[in-house]
């Protein structure tokens, strides 16, 4: 009877080990995709959003009464209109008020300085010949330079018969006025933005506080053409947090001399605040964390190997790799969620 026991035994032995061999022989590959580990840049960036502005802007009213009266664009032949460009000094509304203009009497003080002048440079020759007296060339002097004021004073005066641009710029605003009514002083004119470089100020969260400095270089994209990219600079960052809500300003100056932004637009902005030209870099999104630390999975031959990583720069979709992986390690990409230390794989493409 024992004996029969122990044949039986014996026999169920054999049949498990062999069982064994079996599924080790049979396991089911899992299928894997992988990349080879190479060298490349990576960046370090915090994102911000906002609103630009132009960085020159003005909004020109009237300063005098007068008969309006649109200048022709000498660009287009025909009158200023909306997004018509304007160079510093061009006259593009002219305000016809005779009244102003006798007052003023422009002609006038021009003759009394050109007048004036030739009586000093007479008196300054006569004086070198003895023949006035100090005082004489002082009052031909001081005569000259009146006038010189009065004739500036006066096209001060007249100036303010025209709206001028102040600046190189784009017309972004031009009320309409029918040619030859009246216009009271303060009415509006014109509006004027030169947009070729852009400001924008944004609101940063306090753990980037100490981090973001003036100089820091920022790529700015609009989310209606995310594949146009600015370059645009940090100009200034707030030292203190807002009590409320634990932020703090920066303002960024955008270069948009292509014009592919306008005012008003929202934008993206993000903030390089780290770089390395040449590191380990893998995407953040086949990182397992577990107790151990972070981990990912490599291939050798022909099954998976956990490797536990120290990391460094990252960004929303990529990681620096400081220890654990090594150039042209066969890295999982694909088919890693499941996956254990020495499992059977097959790689895919």
């Amino acid at each position: 009877m024992n004996k029969t026991i122990l044949i039986l035994a014996a026999l169920l032995l054999l049949s498990s080990c062999g069982g064994d061999d079996a599924d080790v022989e049979t396991a089911v590959s899992t299928p894997v995709s992988v990349e080879e580990v190479q060298l490349k840049p990576i960046e370090q960036f915090s994102i911000a959003t906002g609103t630009v502005n132009s960085s020159s802007e003005a909004v020109l009213k009237s300063e005098k009464s007068g008969e309006y009266h649109l200048r022709t664009n000498p660009q287009t032949g025909i009158q200023f209109a909306l997004g018509d460009t304007v160079k510093k000094g061009q006259v593009i509304i002219h305000f016809e008020n005779t009244e102003e203009e006798n007052s003023i009497r422009i002609d006038s003080k021009k003759l009394n300085l050109e007048t004036s002048k030739l009586d000093y440079e007479k008196q300054q020759s006569l004086y070198k010949k003895g023949g006035v007296t100090l005082t004489e060339l002082k009052n031909s002097e001081r005569a000259f330079m009146e006038a010189r004021y009065d004739y500036d004073n006066g096209l001060i005066q007249m100036s303010k018969l025209e709206i001028t641009a102040p600046f190189n710029g784009i017309i972004t605003d031009l009320p309409y006025y029918t040619e030859g009514t009246k216009i009271e002083s303060g009415d509006v004119m014109v509006q004027i933005m030169d947009y070729s470089s852009l400001y924008l100020d944004v609101s940063l969260p306090g753990k980037e506080l100490g981090r973001i400095r003036p100089g820091y270089p920022v790529r700015v994209m609009n989310y209606a053409t995310p594949d146009d990219t600015l370059r645009g600079i940090v100009t200034q960052a707030s030292p203190a947090l807002d009590s409320e809500t634990r932020s703090f300003k920066a303002s960024i100056h955008v270069d948009n001399s292509e014009l592919l932004l306008r005012p008003g637009m929202f934008v993206k902005a993000e903030i390089i605040v780290a770089r390395r030209d040449s590191t380990i870099v893998i995407p953040k999104e086949i990182i397992l964390v577990k107790q151990r630390g972070k981990t990912v999975f490599i291939v050798e031959k022909g099954a998976a190997q956990e490797k536990i990583i120290v990391t460094g720069l990252e960004n929303p979709d990529e990681i620096e790799v400081l220890e654990g992986l090594k150039k042209d390690d066969r890295l999982v990409v694909k088919g890693f969620e499941t996956l254990r230390n020495r499992s059977k794989v097959k790689v895919i493409r």
